[in-house]
């Protein structure tokens, strides 16, 4: 069974059960291929280099959609000017969290630097906003009725097996971030 991340003398440490491990490993990889772009064969390789992408489009999946948001409320242009301008360098900073994280459950023992904390808060946020969108949390009325799921002898469906999975990622989050600011708690 997981333990929460701690803060301690050997920096921020967690445990997981190698089940759990290849669950977190499972998400990590399915939300960067979401995050990968299809291949566009011959792309200019100054745009590539500088981060631009001017075809890029707004996704029609809720869930990256959720990932990628647009940058302007209500106004469409805009919006797609900052995407063309920063989507490209978006993806490949969330991608290297998930994939830094990935790498980090080879390790036998979880002991995370600040950096390390960092990717894996991110990774960890990314996969809650897909679970989030793909179990339909619009309010706080949906998220305390996911919350109510925490009997995994009692996931019938793929929508109860999501909620179990998004409420043990939501508590590995909340016990990493409370290490995270523990570390940054300047007093002994």
């Amino acid at each position: 069974m997981a333990k929460a991340f701690k803060y301690g003398i050997k920096g921020i440490t967690g445990f997981l059960e190698p089940a759990e491990r290849e669950l977190l490993r499972g998400l990590f990889n399915d939300v960067i291929s979401m995050l990968e772009p299809a291949d566009r064969g011959k792309q200019d390789p100054l745009s590539v280099m500088i981060g631009l992408d001017m075809d890029v489009q707004e996704p029609t999946d809720r869930a990256l959609r959720r990932l990628l948001p647009n940058a302007v409320k209500d106004d469409g242009a805009a919006s797609l000017e900052f995407r063309q301008l920063t989507e490209r360098s978006l993806r490949e900073s969330k991608i290297g969290a998930l994939r830094a994280a990935s790498m980090d459950l080879d390790r036998d023992e979880l002991v995370l630097t600040a950096a390390d904390a960092r990717h894996w808060s991110t990774a960890l946020n990314d996969v809650r906003l897909v679970l989030a969108e793909r179990l339909d949390i619009r309010d706080e009325a949906d998220a305390d009725h996911v919350h109510q799921m925490q009997d995994w002898s009692q996931a019938e469906d793929v929508e109860s097996y999501l909620a179990l999975v998004y409420n043990f990622t939501t508590w590995l989050q909340e016990s990493l971030v409370q290490a995270m600011l523990q570390a940054m708690d300047p007093r002994p």
